[in-house]
């Protein structure tokens, strides 16, 4: 039966202007829904993306009617002034506080969440759904990313602050979700349409509702912190599992980049559970698992039944294969700013691009290319751009630096482009010296310099060392244990990294 003709969205305008509500398939726009009050607390596209998905099965709107009951209101667009212009699609913004308030005591020794809560964000997502509602693209923003904060009201102290720099998780804490939405704009130019947040309590009741996520490696993966100790292979996640799993950076040197990937595999493993495990087309299991969605849920005002509802009918058939993930690119992972500590600083003109597409409502994935032909990369453990190296000549040989440099970085290895020449005695092999901290991104580094000797330099950094000695013969290609990613943006889709 043919679909028929969308109605267009009303025009929106630049600057601070009111928001358009969603447009209904076939009428004028969707009633704003009533403010309510207090909020609590946000983790990822899980409520964004999943709520979505759980509609999208057809289910009427008496199934869902009063569910937005549930959910907290908070404004954060009010007296927002200066705001980017509009662009096609729609932007929602996605935030995991680091609420560990409301965990029971026995959650918290069980998936290691002692401590006081920061009131920061633990996790930031911008999300795109296109103006077709046929994709869907994620792009995670490093919490400990570099950010410039504008002039604000400290909503704790009440104190004025002048423009400042913090790391962007310090956002949320100092001018909660209106100061966040603010920094972000203002970083991104990308105007926020909606506005959500989920505590950890209602993630890990989430993930139990749908029950559970499927996860997929091919390494173990163990982090001491969070208490994520999973063997190589396929694991059915519970709830805190799954929490443990989103929340771990301290497995390898990869720290935030790594944990993101590992966030994207969550959510593309979350919309596989959601569109393949029949929640979809059972009322009874889909209002409960959309009453554990909303039941902790911060969002706008403008968000609701309604607008989830008018996304849904639009996005019949939405898979993992409609979701695209990406990271904002990095320029340095380690920039020290005084009074702050390490920040991560954004590449901004690749950065600048990723978001101009998004604005546009491109995709941010290319196409699949065929198949290549030669020798394949070899999969390593940790992603090659997560991976600093500084390249030493250990030779006479001019040039042979240089040469080494720009082969690490052909591959996707985070080089220094300035190599150094090595003092001593001339070197015959090929030498990568790394702290023990880092040993798994040494012995990915390693993967790509065949014949090279490793050598644990306890102190050294995440910076590792290559020291090329005379018998170097070139670098093997090697990529990231995910799927390659694809595109200028390096983004990956979401049936590439679920589980097969």
């Amino acid at each position: 039966m043919p679909t028929p003709p969308r109605t267009p969205r009303p025009p929106r305008g630049a600057g601070g202007g009111a928001r358009s509500p969603l447009p209904r398939r076939g009428g004028g726009p969707v009633p704003a829904r009533r403010a309510r009050r207090r909020p609590r607390w946000g983790m990822r596209v899980a409520t964004a993306l999943s709520v979505v998905v759980l509609a999208a099965g057809g289910i009427g709107h008496a199934v869902v009617t009063g569910l937005d009951t549930g959910i907290t209101r908070v404004d954060p667009f009010k007296d927002m002034k200066n705001r980017p212009r509009a662009g096609t699609g729609m932007n929602v913004l996605v935030v995991g506080t680091d609420g560990r308030d409301r965990i029971t005591p026995e959650e918290k020794r069980k998936y290691r969440l002692g401590g006081a809560p920061c009131h920061c964000t633990d996790t930031v997502l911008l999300v795109h759904i296109s103006e077709d509602r046929e994709r869907a693209s994620v792009v995670s923003l490093p919490r400990d990313s570099y950010a410039e904060l504008p002039e604000h009201t400290d909503q704790n102290s009440g104190e004025k602050h002048r423009a400042h720099p913090v790391k962007l998780n310090a956002a949320y804490a100092e001018g909660g979700p209106a100061l966040t939405v603010r920094t972000v704009e203002a970083m991104t130019r990308v105007k926020i349409d909606h506005y959500l947040e989920v505590d950890f309590t209602s993630f890990m009741r989430t993930v139990d509702a749908v029950g559970g996520v499927q996860i997929c490696t091919t390494r173990p993966v163990k982090d001491a912190y969070t208490g994520l100790d999973l063997a190589a292979g396929t694991h059915e996640l519970d709830g805190g599992q799954a929490l443990q799993y989103v929340r771990s950076r301290h497995i390898d040197g990869a720290a935030d980049i790594g944990r993101m990937q590992r966030q994207q595999k969550f959510l593309a493993a979350l919309v596989d559970r959601l569109t393949g495990g029949g929640v979809l087309f059972n009322p009874v299991r889909f209002r409960e698992v959309a009453t554990t969605l909303l039941g902790s849920v911060r969002a706008d005002e403008d968000f609701g039944t309604d607008q989830l509802l008018a996304l849904a009918k639009a996005m019949r058939g939405f898979t993992p294969a409609s979701s695209e993930f990406v990271s904002v690119p990095i320029g340095t992972m380690d920039f020290p700013v005084k009074g702050i500590g390490s920040t991560v600083k954004w590449d901004a003109a690749k950065a600048q691009r990723l978001f101009a597409a998004v604005r546009e409502d491109r995709p941010l994935a290319a196409p699949p290319e065929p198949a290549a032909r030669g020798p394949k990369a070899v999969v390593v453990d940790v992603a090659p751009r997560t991976i600093r190296v500084q390249v030493h000549n250990g030779t006479r040989i001019d040039g042979l630096g240089r040469k080494v440099d720009d082969a690490l970085r052909g591959t996707g290895f985070d080089t220094t482009r300035t190599p150094v020449t090595g003092t001593g005695p001339v070197r015959e092999r090929t030498v990568i010296e790394y702290d023990p901290r880092w040993d798994r991104s040494a012995k990915s580094l390693a993967a790509a310099l065949p014949g090279a000797e490793l050598k644990a330099v306890p102190g050294r950094g995440g910076t590792l060392r290559v020291v090329a000695g005379t018998g170097y013969r070139g670098v093997t290609a090697v990529r990231a244990e995910a799927a390659p990613a694809r595109g200028p943006f390096e983004a990956v889709t979401g049936d590439q990294v679920v589980c097969p």
